[in-house]
């Protein structure tokens, strides 16, 4: 069996979706292993100040959203930084009833080149970040049993295995070259380019911060919250974590994208395991 002396979740969760899966998977896993446990959250810009740096006998569930059917490209710079040192890593993404696309063959890729051994991955399913309507409240209780079966997976895995088993495990989705990102239409078929718009601010803003204290971007002024000094990458977080309800979109095309999203995608999209 492989020894294993600590197992992490490290994740970047702007709305807490990304990081009740990766928590759960990690926590469940250090639990079966017996192992030390601990959480890294690099949501924040502070927190991807810190370089991480791992061991041959530790485990990381490593998780990120899926933005667009990719890894968000904002993290890449920090995501290529990390040392795996021939530990072994499961890459987990998070995506919103759509598709995620390529995004875990590449956060996959990403994991291998940092010097990681992948030895399973997962792709689960969480309210959309546009949306309270898309996958609302998933990852929900059917979710979560379905990350303990993932945890009981991969468990057998370790155990059946004298050495480090083979990797990079096998997932779906393109191989590098990776298909460009997602790209929403308009119904003229026209793509809609939302990366520069940015939420509004309304009059129930009491001025309490909480929006410019959970921005992973750290975009949003401190002395003026209506003021986004960055770019915004339409996380949620603001908008979801706001307890006036301040933030909102008036963007017409950010809005089409929404709601086309929400009325299309109202089946249950199913989670994807690959041990």
């Amino acid at each position: 069996m492989t020894i294993i002396n600590k197992v992490w979740a490290v994740y970047f969760s702007p709305t807490g979706t990304t990081r009740k899966i990766a928590f759960a998977t990690g926590r469940g896993l250090s639990r079966a292993l017996k192992s030390d446990f601990e959480e890294y959250d690099f949501t924040l810009p502070k927190a991807r100040a810190q370089a991480l740096h791992f061991s041959p006998t530790d485990l990381v569930v490593l998780g990120t959203p899926v933005y667009a059917g990719r890894v968000p490209n904002v993290l890449l710079p920090y995501l290529n930084s990390i040392e795996g040192n021939e530990a072994l890593a499961i890459p987990i993404v998070l995506f919103g009833n759509r598709n995620y696309d390529d995004a875990l063959i590449e956060l996959r890729d990403i994991l291998e080149k940092d010097g990681f051994h992948t030895l399973a991955a997962g792709a689960f399913v969480g309210e959309h970040s546009f949306s309270r309507i898309l996958a609302k409240n998933r990852p929900d209780a059917q979710d979560m049993d379905i990350v303990s079966e993932f945890v009981q997976q991969i468990v057998a895995k370790l155990h059946g295995s004298t050495d480090s088993p083979e990797h990079p495990i096998p997932v779906s989705g393109m191989p590098f070259p990776y298909r460009a990102y997602y790209s929403p239409r308009d119904r003229q078929g026209n793509p809609v380019d939302i990366r520069k718009v940015k939420p509004l601010t309304n009059d129930r803003c009491n001025d309490c911060k909480l929006c410019a204290k959970v921005c992973p971007m750290g975009s949003i002024s401190f002395d003026n919250v209506r003021e986004f000094t960055g770019i915004c990458i339409k996380c949620g977080a603001c908008i979801k974590k706001c307890p006036k309800q301040a933030k909102y979109y008036e963007d017409a095309g950010y809005l089409y994208h929404q709601h086309e999203l929400e009325e299309e995608l109202t089946r249950r999209a199913e989670n994807m395991l690959f041990v």
